[in-house]
Formats: structure tokens, C-alpha cells, sequence
């Protein structure tokens, strides 16, 4: 056990004795009056406050200042910040631009710097089958100038998926070998 007196304590601020009560923050001991925000110059109020800049911001000055601001709605984000397409977005405004779902951060496609759901995408920018009209969001064939699910580019005549690499037309429809 030490008897040392450790002293008074000394503002950081203003480098005077503190006298009644101290803030402590940082290691460090302060007046109150003197523990400020650097942006608004107010005395931090509460347990709360954020570093900045090698000094201390309140929490109103840093949500306007510093955090970043959401891509959807502009206002600044305190919370959870979705990073996507380059942008910062608030997890609920990174919504699918067709049916307005939120994406939570997980996959999506992207299309004029819209961020979509794999459905929504699918049924707006996919590639369209030949034969069924329905998107085509796996492989493809390409035959005959167009595009086709692989059970789609069935034969005209019997209706068995057209496997061969060679085959035969009729009426712009592909025949297999049997059938042609």
C-alpha cells in the first residue's frame, strides 16, 4: 500500500486545480466545462462522445459532420452502414429498386446503379428464352439467333430436347437428327 499523496488533480484543459467534480475521459481529468465538443464548443454531457482528429466530438456534431451519409435518403447513418455500389447506404434504404425488399447487405445484382434482387433482376434484365418467353438466368443456348433454356430448344417435330451439336431447321425451329 503506498501513502503517497498523488496530488490534486489538474485540468487537462486549462491546467488548473480541479476542485468538486472531474471528468475523467481519456486517461485524462477535466473540468467539466472544459470536457467540449471541438466542433460546437459545448461541454460533452453524459458517457458519450466520439474521437476525432486527436480530439472530441459530441454525439449530435459527429452524426452531422463526420458519419457518413446514406445514399437513399441522405440523412447521416449512427448505426449498422451498408457499403454497396460505392456508396453507404442505411440497411434499410438498400432496398431491391423492383419490389423495394431490403437486401440487408447480402447478394444483389446491379443494373444502372440500382441494386436488385435476383428475381426482380431476373424478370426485368434477363435475357429471354426463345421458346417459353421466361428469363434465362442460368446457361443458355444460342442457336437459330436467340436464346434458349436447354429444355426449351426442343426438336418441332417430336419434342425431345435438341442435344447434337448439328441439326436441322425447319421454320426457324431446330429438328433433331431422328427427325430430320
Amino acid at each position: 500500500m503506498s501513502t503517497k499523496d498523488a496530488g490534486p488533480a489538474i485540468c487537462n484543459s486549462c491546467n488548473a486545480v480541479i476542485q468538486g467534480r472531474i471528468v475523467t475521459a481519456l486517461n485524462k481529468k477535466w473540468h467539466p466545462e472544459h470536457f467540449a465538443c471541438n466542433t460546437c464548443r459545448k461541454p460533452i454531457d453524459g458517457s458519450k462522445f466520439h474521437q476525432h482528429d486527436g480530439g472530441v466530438v459530441c454525439v449530435p456534431c459527429y452524426a452531422q459532420h463526420y458519419s457518413p451519409r446514406c445514399h437513399g435518403c441522405g440523412e447521416p447513418i449512427t448505426d449498422r452502414v451498408i457499403q454497396a455500389l460505392g456508396v453507404s447506404w442505411h440497411a434499410n434504404h438498400f432496398v431491391c429498386g423492383g419490389c423495394r425488399k431490403e437486401l440487408g447487405g447480402g447478394g444483389f445484382m446491379e443494373q444502372a446503379g440500382r441494386p436488385y434482387c435476383s428475381a426482380c433482376y431476373a424478370e426485368k434484365f434477363a435475357a429471354r428464352c426463345a421458346s417459353c418467353s421466361k428469363p434465362i438466368v442460368d446457361k443458355a443456348i444460342i442457336a437459330l439467333n436467340a436464346k434458349w433454356h436447354g429444355a426449351c430448344f426442343t426438336c418441332k417435330k417430336c419434342r425431345n430436347p435438341v442435344t447434337d451439336s448439328t441439326f436441322s431447321v425447319l421454320d426457324n425451329m431446330p429438328l433433331c437428327g431422328k427427325c430430320a
